[in-house]
């Protein structure tokens, strides 16, 4: 097995993406460079603390190589190069995207964003949903939506369920055909089984296996909304994080009414 291939390159910048958990992702912007075959222009900074172990300034150079040989990632920073005008990246105090205070918990690395109607979130929300091992709703592309999202027709996965072919035929590039054909893989998906339902909603830790595990227990969202940290721990292989993550998320105002309407839905 060789090692990663690794190139030198400079920070041009750093920018902060907005995941659909509300975590915030630095990435650094680089000058274009060779690695593995493929031009790499962004770097995943993965949180505020390892921006700190490599003690990253803007205009540094860096080295760069690619995770598990897919994904590109600062390995270090050559501050014998440093210029002496360059600046100390900070994390945002609030989110890029919606301008709501961002918050760090104590365990974790993470920044986040706690504003459940943050596009961000939403639009993540709503990819998650849509994906294969979630809802897989053919048609359902992430630049559609943007544009459902931009045009405020949804708020939740749930309002998918109310969109008419009058409503999307509003979209760019969208006649009535396509419309009607969205509509009905939207329909499609009601169909899908509740461990697929459970994994697209995008509860923390909660992966498709997760999911199928939980639903051979709890066989409706009713009897998992109504478990204990303790009897979702009880099932094999769930840890106390998973439990806890589980249960945290169903004691959400906001996550109960989503349920309820998805229910409504059919």
């Amino acid at each position: 097995k060789y090692p990663p291939e690794e190139a030198p390159t400079r920070v041009e910048n750093i920018l902060v993406s907005v995941g659909r958990t509300g975590a915030l992702t630095p990435v650094a912007e680089l000058k274009p460079v060779q690695l593995a075959g493929t031009t790499v222009s962004r770097a995943t900074l993965h949180n505020r603390d390892r921006i700190a172990e490599l003690d990253l300034h803007i205009g540094d150079t860096v080295v760069v190589r690619k995770a598990g040989e897919i994904i590109p990632e600062v390995v270090r920073v050559l501050k014998e190069l440093r210029p002496v005008d360059t600046q100390r990246f900070e994390m945002p105090t609030h989110c890029p995207v919606c301008g709501e205070a961002v918050v760090q918990p104590e365990d974790e690395a993470v920044t986040r964003c706690v504003n459940e109607v943050c596009p961000a979130i939403l639009k993540g929300s709503l990819i998650h949903w849509v994906s294969r091992g979630a809802m897989d709703i053919d048609g359902m592309g992430e630049k559609l939506i943007d544009q459902l999202v931009e045009r405020q027709l949804v708020y939740s996965v749930a309002d998918l369920y109310d969109l008419s072919t009058e409503q999307l035929m509003t979209l760019d590039r969208m006649g009535t055909r396509l419309a009607d054909k969205l509509v009905s893989a939207i329909a499609a998906s009601k169909a899908r089984p509740w461990s697929r339902v459970l994994y697209g909603l995008g509860i923390r830790h909660v992966g498709s296996v997760t999911a199928q595990t939980l639903t051979e227990t709890f066989p409706s969202a009713e009897r998992l909304a109504n478990a204990t940290p303790e009897t979702i721990g009880a099932v094999y292989g769930m840890g106390p994080e998973i439990a806890q993550s589980v249960y945290d998320w169903f004691q959400l105002s906001a996550h109960k009414e989503l349920i309820a309407r998805l229910r409504e839905t059919g």
